[in-house]
């Protein structure tokens, strides 16, 4: 199989310059397609996924600032659209980060209202958490839209998310227990006295600094992996079905049945792994961060 053949197959799987709709006049390999281009802002190129993530981001402000103006006057939000949105903020709260940082140091008070409230410790972190959370399940998610695509399935974006998650660890370590107190919260107390303990403690801190570095980098490759793993292997199950076009009709019917089952059932667990993901994400930065404010 060449590489342009290749391409044309997985493109849609891969950022593009513009969105590629079926219809309209037929492309060099017979398709029919409709391209639409998006064009340059100040010599800057704009691609579908640049697109996709606005789209996200305005979803997830328009949502939950709807829900924030329900909610203000301490009444629960009524409707199931709004229900739907805030039993999976109240989950990720009450299950995820509350009881992974727990409390620490001092009770956490926000305004509301004009009033200061307080509240638990570690809600100072869920506006991070919940904007994490709600933008890739919803980047995850638009990959399920036909000619779409998940922005999530690119390294480019899962590093940023991942590079984000690590400032907000480390700004989050330093404010708690300030700029020394984070790194040598890092260095453990072996128990071996003498030199050799020193460098054996000193050692463990250089490891542990290291793999700090490491445990975000696996944030953004995880992410990327799971996302585009998924599409791909969906993108091949539909190949089945143009590769055995020139078969015989009985064995094309065969093919293209099985691959559109094939397609659904994947698609189905697509939906599943979008929102899967967003919570490893979030779970896992969460774990960073407690282990940034809580003394070891």
């Amino acid at each position: 199989m060449s590489a342009e053949h290749e391409v044309d197959h997985f493109h849609h799987v891969r950022d593009a310059p513009g969105f590629d709709i079926p219809g309209g006049m037929a492309d060099a390999h017979g398709h029919g397609t409709l391209d639409i281009h998006l064009p340059e802002i100040l010599g800057v190129p704009i691609t579908k996924f640049m697109v996709l993530q606005v789209v996200a981001a305005v979803f997830v402000f328009v949502v939950f600032r709807g829900l924030a103006q329900r909610i203000q006057n301490g009444e629960p939000a009524k409707g199931r659209f709004w229900n739907f949105w805030e039993v999976i903020a109240l989950f990720i709260r009450d299950e995820v980060v509350r009881p992974t940082i727990g409390d620490h140091h001092h009770e956490y008070r926000g305004h509301e209202g004009g009033h200061e409230q307080a509240g638990h410790a570690a809600d100072k972190y869920l506006p991070f958490i919940w904007s994490c959370f709600f933008y890739i399940l919803i980047c995850n998610l638009l990959g399920a839209v036909p000619w779409l695509g998940s922005a999530t399935g690119n390294i480019n974006v899962t590093a940023v998310l991942a590079i984000s998650a690590f400032v907000a660890t480390v700004f989050y370590g330093f404010t708690t227990m300030g700029p020394a107190g984070f790194f040598w919260n890092m260095k453990p107390d072996t128990g071996v006295p003498g030199a050799f303990g020193a460098m054996l403690a000193w050692g463990i801190l250089a490891i542990e600094v290291f793999g700090f570095f490491i445990k975000h980098s696996v944030l953004a490759v995880r992410l990327f992996a799971n996302i585009m793993g998924g599409h791909t292997v969906v993108a091949v199950i539909l190949g089945f079905i143009a590769a055995s076009a020139h078969s015989s009709g009985l064995l094309w019917g065969a093919v293209t049945f099985g691959s559109v089952i094939g397609q659904v059932l994947i698609g189905l667990l697509e939906l599943f792994v979008a929102f899967l993901q967003a919570y490893v994400f979030v779970f896992l930065a969460t774990i960073f961060i407690a282990g940034a404010v809580h003394e070891h």
